[in-house]
């Protein structure tokens, strides 16, 4: 069996019939302007990447539940514990 796995990695891709024109006329286009619009919404996206990487982590939870807070998912049963707000 083993032979046979080996045989086949080493053959070549089967041709799917697709040319390759598609790709090629794909990357001839000129590339479409860029709206004032979106020039502001990239700025304003990386800004906010920006300021992500630069704030710091919150700090971990003392005493907390391990994983996610079951209250804030619908689940309103804690240590067999009902609470209704």
């Amino acid at each position: 069996m083993s032979k046979d796995i080996r045989h086949s990695e080493a053959e070549p891709a089967p041709d799917t019939g697709k040319s390759d024109a598609v790709d090629t006329r794909q990357e001839q286009a000129a590339p479409k302007p860029i709206s004032p619009a979106a020039l502001r919404a990239l700025a304003e996206a990386e800004a906010r990447r920006q300021a992500a990487r630069e704030t710091p982590p919150a700090a971990p939870e003392v005493n907390g539940p391990a994983g996610p807070e079951p209250t804030r998912f619908g689940d309103w049963e804690r240590k067999g514990i009902i609470s209704d707000f």
